[in-house]
């Protein structure tokens, strides 16, 4: 579009000023022989002299003289978008002594030009095309032509560049939510060289989340075996005060290996499929109702979505458990629209400070000092696992204010 609007503008400059100047030339021609037509009427004796003279010169010249002429209107007379009409009237003004006006908006598109002579008022008619020059109708159609025609090519052009750079994000965004999308790099040089540089980064990070992934059924293995052989020794040994706390501390081993496995594990072992995000939560607080939790499901919209359940389970049960462990009371209710599901935890706790929830998303994190892990309390990882879940699946978690509860309100936004 700029670049056919900038053709408009400058070939119609061009255009007016070039017929401007050759409106100019062909009307002075003009003058010149409206001013012989004078001078002869000047010369003759007689007004029969005046007018045989006339006709003589009339024919030779291609005008129609009437004189005297009976005057309909003394004053100029042109249609408002007659650009050249203007350049005759002034050109004729200015050189033809005596004129009293100038008729253009004739119904044989002749120009009448109203003088007054020595022998009374005359009347001199003549083409309009001895005194402008035609519209550029073709020179018009051509130029819209040719600019439709390169808009199209332009189109096609950039249409088949564009269409593997939108490959390359649809890769790419597919990737960041854990999706691996076949991709090959095409289009221009440089397009090609980003789209290798793609799969060369992929390729990466698969491998390094295939080495993480072994490398953590691994740890997890060698973890859980010492700590099953130390539960079975203590269970035993004879029941006393040292043993129950053996087992205890036994038991809270156990629940932070969980969690840092989790946490370091997080939803790569898991693909995506079409799942029932409602069915999902549904499930997470009747499990928690079974528990004695004072905990309702608010659901609006149903639909499948993209996702990976286990992961969503996990995230959400985290946010029900934290929301548990601060407050008496949780609302968890369920939205799915046509982009995305939402999942908000609210609870009537004490909440989050605004200036330290961005605080409380990083791992490792516990706001509370006095909250003692091995004593029932987290180990600052469960909003980070369920942090680190949404975006996976290209949403984001935020934490807020419940305005409903009063307390800590944790919206999980995942993208359809």
């Amino acid at each position: 579009m700029p670049v056919v609007t900038i053709q408009i503008v400058v070939s119609l400059a061009i255009i007016q000023r070039h017929f401007e100047g050759v409106t100019r030339q062909m009307t002075e021609g003009v003058v010149n022989e409206v001013n012989l037509v004078l001078k002869e009427i000047d010369r003759a004796g007689s007004l029969a002299a005046a007018k045989a003279r006339v006709r003589q010169i009339a024919a030779p010249l291609t005008m129609q003289i009437e004189l005297p002429s009976d005057w309909s209107s003394a004053q100029d007379d042109r249609d408002t978008f007659d650009l050249s009409g203007r350049i005759v009237i002034e050109t004729l003004r200015a050189g033809v002594p005596g004129l009293k006006a100038v008729h253009l908006s004739t119904e044989n598109d002749d120009v009448e030009i109203l003088v007054e002579t020595s022998r009374g008022p005359a009347s001199v008619s003549v083409s309009r095309r001895r005194v402008s020059a035609s519209n550029p109708h073709q020179l018009l159609v051509w130029m819209v032509l040719t600019s439709f025609l390169m808009t199209i090519i332009s189109y096609v052009f950039l249409r088949n560049q564009l269409r593997p750079i939108k490959k390359l994000a649809e890769a790419a965004e597919a990737f960041g939510k854990g999706r691996s999308v076949p991709y090959r790099p095409r289009g221009a040089l440089e397009v090609r060289a980003a789209g290798a540089a793609f799969l060369d980064m992929r390729a990466r990070i698969e491998r390094q989340i295939e080495q993480r992934t072994l490398m953590l059924s691994g740890v997890s293995h060698d973890l859980r075996t010492p700590l099953t052989r130390l539960k079975l020794s203590l269970a035993l040994m004879p029941e006393d005060t040292e043993v129950k706390d053996a087992l205890r501390d036994v038991a809270d081993m156990e629940r932070l290996v969980d969690e840092f496995l989790s946490f370091a594990r997080g939803d790569a072992m898991e693909e995506p499929v079409s799942a029932d995000p409602v069915a999902l939560v549904t499930r997470v607080v009747e499990n928690a109702q079974r528990a004695g939790r004072a905990v309702s499901l608010i659901v609006e919209g149903r639909g499948d979505a993209l996702l990976r359940p286990d992961a969503v389970v996990r995230a959400v049960e985290n946010l029900v458990g934290n929301a548990f462990r601060f407050g008496k009371r949780v609302e968890v209710s369920v939205s799915v629209t046509e982009r995305s599901v939402r999942i908000c935890v609210e609870d009537d706790g004490p909440g989050i400070p605004e200036d330290r929830r961005d605080e409380a998303l990083r791992p490792f994190t516990r706001l509370d000092a006095a909250r003692n892990p091995n004593k029932g309390g987290g180990v600052g990882l469960g909003l980070s696992i369920a942090a680190d879940i949404a975006r996976s699946h290209g949403g984001t978690l935020s934490l807020t204010e419940s305005q409903r509860l009063g307390g800590l309100k944790a919206e999980l936004i995942l993208a359809r």
